[in-house]
C-alpha cells in the first residue's frame, strides 16, 4: 500500500489546531521511563518526533518512502530508516518499541507474525513492545498475542485505548504492552 505522507500529516495537523491531542501515544510510551525508543510503522513520524521533545533517544522506522520523505523533513536530525519491519536489523535494542496507528493491520496477510518477530528483536531485555491497533480488521489480539509469545515476549498488560481505558467486552481497539523476560 502506498501512502501520501502529506495528505496523512494533514489529518492530525488539523486535528491539533482543533486543540485535540494527538500525542497520546507518545504520553502513553513516556510513562515506562524510557531512554530509548523505536517507533516501528512510524509514518510521518508524529510520535517520535514528540518523544524526542522530551528527550529520549528515537529511531523512526518505516516502509512508506512518502511518510519518511516528510518525517525527514519536519525533523531531519532524528534518525529515520526505510526497512520492511519483518527484516529489520538495526544491530540494537531499544527500552521501548512501539507500533502505533494500526501498524499491524498494514502488513501483508500471512506476515504478521514475522513483522512481531523483527520488531521484538529490537526490545532490550527487561524492555516493551507496546502496540494499538484495531481488533476488528481479521487479526485480534489473541493473535498478537501469540506471535508476540512466539518471539520471546509476555503480555504485562492491556487497555482499551492510549489513555489507559480498561478493556470492556465488545471494544474492538487494543493497546497491549509485552515485555522481553529474556536476559
Amino acid at each position: 500500500m502506498a501512502w501520501d505522507g502529506e495528505s496523512y500529516q494533514a489529518r492530525f495537523d488539523r486535528l491539533a489546531a482543533t486543540g485535540a491531542d494527538v500525542h497520546g501515544e507518545a504520553t502513553f510510551v513516556r510513562a515506562y521511563g524510557p531512554a530509548s525508543v523505536l517507533d516501528a510503522g512510524c509514518g510521518t513520524g508524529r510520535v517520535a518526533i514528540e518523544l524526542s521533545h522530551h528527550g529520549i533517544d528515537v529511531v523512526g522506522v518505516d516502509v512508506d518512502a512518502s511518510m519518511l520523505a516528510l518525517a525527514r523533513r519536519r525533523s531531519p536530525e532524528l534518525t529515520w530508516v526505510a526497512s520492511d519491519l519483518t527484516a529489520l536489523d538495526l544491530g540494537r535494542t531499544f527500552d521501548v518499541v512501539v507500533m502505533a496507528g494500526n501498524v499491524l493491520l498494514f502488513t501483508p496477510p500471512g506476515t504478521e507474525a514475522a513483522l512481531v518477530a523483527g520488531v521484538a528483536r529490537h526490545v532490550s531485555p527487561g524492555g516493551r513492545l507496546i502496540a494499538g491497533f484495531s481488533t476488528d480488521r481479521g487479526y485480534t489480539a489473541g493473535d498478537y498475542d501469540a506471535h508476540a509469545a512466539a518471539a520471546g515476549l509476555t503480555l504485562a498488560e492491556r487497555f482499551a485505548s492510549w489513555d489507559r481505558a480498561e478493556p470492556q467486552p465488545g471494544d474492538d481497539y487494543a493497546v497491549s504492552v509485552h515485555t522481553n523476560q529474556r536476559p
